[in-house]
């Protein structure tokens, strides 16, 4: 059951990057994908005041997984942990944060502005 739920942990976190990174792309996707980014948001700042800045319930999850499979050392992002799995460097966490959060705010952003002016050309019509 631990190896299927590290599995699906995999799965579903790094789907959900990729959504987030692009499914503003998908004009139908863009209000869910709005809200995806406002879920984060919610997440790393609402919860994160209690358990740390970008705190994300899937890592603590997956990392509660990862433990019962061996893993004694696991970075606090998640993705560095993919950056490492993928590429076998070892990226400077800070770096990855700093990349993870101005992506994350550039995409929010833009899946803001591409909502709004959807709305309003909406209403012209």
């Amino acid at each position: 059951m631990v190896v299927f739920l590290d599995l699906f942990f995999l799965t579903f976190h790094t789907g959900l990057i990729g959504f987030v990174l692009f499914g503003w792309l998908i004009r139908r996707m863009q209000r869910i994908h709005l809200m995806t980014c406002g879920l984060i948001l919610l997440s790393w700042v609402g919860l994160g005041f209690w358990y740390g800045f970008g705190y994300c319930p899937c890592t603590d999850w997956h990392w509660q997984v990862r433990t019962q499979l061996g893993d004694q050392v696991l970075p606090n992002s998640y993705i560095k942990f993919l950056l490492d799995r993928l590429t076998g460097l070892n990226w400077p966490a800070q770096v990855v944060d700093e990349m993870t959060l101005a992506l994350f705010l550039h995409v929010a952003l833009l899946s803001l502005i591409l909502v709004v002016t959807d709305g309003f050309r909406m209403r012209r019509e």
